[in-house]
């Protein structure tokens, strides 16, 4: 009885420390962050980050500051930067993932300015200077 649990101890502990079967073969892990259209069918972007929220409320300026065209080509320029950074590896530590955005997709104000106020805040917060902005975008 001692030998049949010694066997089947020593084969559970073989089963879990062997590696895991389903990694992905072509080596892309690659993260892409896809703006989404929410319940209400507009463009929504939630950002996971509780100074984000007082950020966007005692820091940034208002979006009636803004208009959407231009949000729009600031944002243009930002993403291409944000994603060669993203690419070339550069800033590991604060750019995760790169932004799929569509320049001919009309995403709206509330969109628009909620990811520009994400560039800000990524300059506020961890310093990362991107040539897109200015210190002037925040209050």
């Amino acid at each position: 009885m001692k030998k049949l649990i010694l066997i089947i101890a020593t084969i559970f502990l073989i089963i879990s420390c062997s590696s895991p079967q389903n990694i992905a073969k072509d080596g892309n892990n690659q993260t892409a962050l896809k703006p989404e259209k929410n319940d209400d069918g507009e463009w929504d972007l939630d950002v996971i980050d509780t100074q984000y929220d007082y950020f966007l409320n005692a820091i940034a300026k208002p979006m009636s500051f803004y208009s959407e065209e231009y949000l729009k080509s600031r944002n243009t320029f930002l993403v291409n930067e944000w994603n060669s950074y993203y690419y070339s590896g550069r800033y590991r530590n604060i750019i995760e993932s790169s932004i799929d955005y569509d320049t001919n997709e009309k995403y709206g104000l509330k969109f628009e300015y909620k990811l520009y106020q994400v560039f800000a805040y990524v300059q506020w917060k961890y310093g990362l200077k991107l040539q897109g902005l200015s210190m002037t975008e925040v209050r």
